[in-house]
């Protein structure tokens, strides 16, 4: 079953539930995906889907440190409410052991050695860890790796 249609499902059990926050947020997920469709004029893949779903999230965890540097709780909580019900439909979070092993076989695999090849190591990196870690903490490790 692809993520879509998983997606698809959760929505009716939200409804059948009523459950407002997690019907809204999956509605606004498979909104964004369909603008996707519409725009490429192709069916979204699983790992474009991931790739929207991850946007989404960052972008929400970015409004909520702007809505609580502002005093908003109410409005960061609403956000983050979101970010929990997207994140369920993520891959499984990698742990800081796995990603510093993941690091450690691609900087070996691309043959890194300097800074100059740190953007071969982000583009081999990014199909592998998409959706399952954030990609400017890896970037910071891997600048960490390649002084």
């Amino acid at each position: 079953m692809s993520l879509v249609d998983k997606l698809k499902d959760q929505m009716k059990e939200a409804m059948r539930a009523k459950e407002k926050v997690r019907l809204g947020t999956i509605r606004m997920a498979l909104s964004a995906i369909k603008q996707v469709e519409v725009d490429t004029r192709e069916t979204v893949t699983d790992e474009q889907a991931i790739a929207i779903l991850t946007k989404m999230v960052k972008q929400r965890r970015d409004s909520i440190a702007q809505y609580e540097a502002a005093n908003r709780p109410e409005l960061a909580q609403a956000e983050a409410e979101e970010v929990q019900v997207i994140e369920t439909f993520l891959p499984t979070p990698l742990t800081e052991d796995e990603i510093a092993a993941i690091i450690d076989a691609t900087i070996v695999k691309v043959g890194a050695a300097s800074m100059a090849d740190m953007g071969k190591v982000m583009g081999a990196l990014k199909s592998e860890v998409q959706g399952r870690a954030d990609m400017s903490a890896i970037g910071a490790l891997i600048r960490a790796k390649l002084k």
